[in-house]
């Protein structure tokens, strides 16, 4: 069993080589650039919706009102008349890159920390480096990777996205499983 302090290396580390591999893919990489396709006559879309000040937040519509409201003719015609959307507003202005990259960056860090932890709880020190990789790498990719699912399944997210952004995850995680076995200790 190796602990946490003795893993602050590779989890800093690792951190940040999957921000700067992040970067690097969704600056210079041609694979997200279609991730958000634009939405037809936005022009008369955004003339519509921008009058109601619909606050940040998530949205559904139509939205039931209640569990029995979903089955009233009603709500069905609302359904089959469409649009069916599931929205997300965020503030109007500039987004700032600055917050968002921070918490990219926290959230690399948390995954590394829970890379080590189940690492260090399962190996002990002077393990193989491909049996680090092996344990810290499923970790990573589970972390980076298995929540996408659930947004194609509930709630309709391309799978295209879902396909490329799994793949993302894949590279973040073997970047953390490849940082954990070269820094292991010995």
């Amino acid at each position: 069993m190796v602990g946490l302090s003795a893993l602050w290396l590779p989890i800093l580390l690792s951190a940040v080589f999957v921000f700067i591999v992040s970067s690097v893919i969704h600056m210079v990489m041609p694979w997200h650039k279609d991730d958000y396709p634009p939405m037809p006559n936005e022009d008369a879309f955004r003339a519509a919706v921008g009058p109601l000040k619909v606050p940040p937040g998530d949205y559904m519509v139509p939205r039931p009102s209640t569990r029995e409201d979903m089955n009233s003719p009603a709500f069905k015609a609302k359904m089959e008349q469409g649009p069916v959307m599931i929205v997300t507003v965020r503030p109007n202005g500039k987004p700032g890159m600055g917050s968002y990259l921070l918490l990219w960056f926290l959230y690399a860090l948390a995954v590394s920390v829970f890379s080590a932890y189940i690492s260090g709880r399962a190996l002990p020190s002077g393990v193989v480096y491909l049996k680090v990789f092996r344990f810290a790498g499923a970790t990573a990719f589970l972390a980076y990777s298995a929540a996408l699912w659930q947004l194609w399944i509930w709630y309709g997210r391309s799978l295209r996205t879902t396909i490329i952004s799994t793949f993302d995850g894949l590279i973040y995680a073997c970047l953390t499983a490849g940082t954990f076995g070269w820094l292991w200790p010995r």
